[in-house]
């Protein structure tokens, strides 16, 4: 047997648990024993304790099942020991997975309250999704470890984001502004040239500028308004986060007035926590509820002092719980009074959850395109929507690239 194959029936045994040991071991032709090695055990026996029925302290027992099924006693000193070895033994991604898993099938919430457990939980998103809509039974020892943990998370997002972000907001509005302060990237080549067309040497056949104009990255006054709606229903977790740190990032742009809201079937400014502190502001969102976007819209319109200087983003799976016509005549008459308005499915790399079909079809049909997009593709967005360009073919653009 080769080794590819070797490795393939390794894989699977670890994934069918011990029920399959014996099978794939004949297979393998390897005998009792021979498909893991000391590692693969060690991986064995954490997998088991969320994914077997039955064995030795939650490890795996075989009990003629098919494939893994769970089991893990609510040990306190144990789960911490389980948390630590799964982040040693496997890659983030998988990590993410399997902490979910436990807490999905386990039903290990409250533990993840205890602060010594926490510290060894791997911080991610679905995590600080958790954190955020459990937070009410948070207990008083262990806010802190979750705030830290949810900082944390916030602090790798933001480390992502802020920099391209930060430069799609320039380039897309400082193309008019000029600064003394020298940028090769910012170089003004065409106003050079022509402010100093009276310095061109005939003999030498160059152009000698006795002056060079530079973009200037650093607006003072707030040209355009951005308005982030944010759906915090429960299946929006992941965007609602992204999207909050990304208001954050927008807040602190002078050249940007931001706004921030999230709603369920209420509407909650959040705008001034935005601005001061992202964690702050994560806290105060409600996951989970129903959902009125018509109601956060209604919210929202008095914002819209300039709307040919405004970019509406609403985040949301746009399963309206309140006046659905209302809310489609509202977002057609913003976009019809020249607002850049956009419906983001998502905003996560996770893909497009589900949503109705049917509300996004009717305001693709008002221009106003609606999709899925991940952190990354963010900055192009935003530029694009700032300089005015067609949002539908840019969605398409977008879309293409998540696909491929």
């Amino acid at each position: 047997m080769s080794d590819l194959d070797r490795e393939k029936l390794k894989r699977w045994r670890l994934i069918l648990g011990a029920a399959a040991e014996e099978k794939l071991e004949a297979m393998s032709a390897s005998g009792p024993g021979g498909l893991l090695d000391p590692e693969d055990l060690l991986r064995d026996e954490a997998l088991a304790a969320i994914y077997d029925d039955t064995g030795k302290d939650g490890g795996a027992g075989g009990s003629g099942a098919s494939s893994r099924s769970a089991g893990l006693g609510k040990s306190s000193p144990r789960l911490a020991k389980w948390l630590g070895d799964v982040r040693s033994l496997f890659p983030a991604d998988i990590v993410s997975v399997i902490q979910s898993d436990a807490i999905e099938r386990k039903g290990l919430n409250q533990l993840l309250f205890e602060p010594e457990l926490l510290s060894k939980v791997k911080p991610d998103i679905q995590m600080v999704a958790t954190l955020l809509a459990l937070k009410g039974q948070i207990p008083e020892k262990g806010k802190e470890a979750a705030r830290q943990l949810v900082k944390t998370v916030v602090e790798d997002i933001m480390r992502r984001l802020e920099q391209e972000m930060r430069r799609a907001v320039t380039g897309a509005l400082n193309r008019r502004q000029h600064s003394p302060l020298p940028s090769a990237s910012g170089l003004d080549w065409k106003t050079t040239i022509r402010k100093n067309l009276k310095n061109y040497d005939r003999e030498r056949g160059l152009l000698i500028p006795d002056r060079v104009f530079f973009y200037d990255r650093a607006r003072r006054s707030k040209e355009w308004t951005v308005i982030l709606d944010i759906d915090q229903s429960g299946s929006m977790a992941g965007s609602v986060i992204y999207a909050s740190i990304v208001g954050s990032i927008f807040a602190s742009m002078p050249s940007l007035d931001t706004r921030v809201v999230v709603f369920d079937t209420e509407v909650v400014d959040l705008t001034e926590q935005c601005a001061e502190d992202p964690v702050d502001m994560l806290f105060g969102v409600q996951l989970g509820g129903g959902t009125d976007i018509n109601k956060s819209l209604a919210y929202c319109e008095p914002f819209i002092r300039e709307p040919k200087k405004t970019l509406f983003i609403l985040v949301s799976d746009l399963y309206e719980g309140g006046n659905q016509a209302e809310m489609i005549r509202r977002m057609g008459e913003m976009r019809q009074a020249g607002v850049q308005a956009i419906c983001l499915l998502a905003l996560s790399d996770d893909g497009v959850p589900s949503y109705d079909e049917g509300i996004a079809k009717r305001l693709a049909k008002l221009g106003i395109p609606c999709f899925g997009c991940s952190p990354d593709r963010l900055p192009e967005l935003i530029e694009g929507a700032l300089k005015g360009m067609d949002l539908a073919a840019l969605a398409d653009r977008i879309q293409a690239g998540r696909k491929g």
